[in-house]
């Protein structure tokens, strides 16, 4: 088990430890689900480019070209 603390931002580091055994690196995108009181963290793969397109349907207000070139390289 690996403690992190969060920051008054909502902020935290994921410990070194966690993300090279998830292999995470920087600029890879992490999904978070919630069920009860237990937070699970998990690496986008780009197999599910399909999944994350068809979200982005559902998300119009953040869904345009002017948006997509913004976040692209963060």
């Amino acid at each position: 088990m690996e403690i992190a603390r969060i920051t008054a931002r909502g902020q935290t580091t994921i410990p070194k430890r966690i993300r090279q055994a998830a292999g995470l690196r920087e600029g890879d995108a992490i999904a978070f689900e919630v069920e009860d009181d237990r937070v699970t963290i998990r690496k986008i793969v780009r197999d599910e480019d399909g999944y994350l397109s068809a979200v982005a349907e559902t998300m119009s207000e953040w869904n345009s070209a002017e948006d997509e070139a913004a976040w692209r390289d963060l």
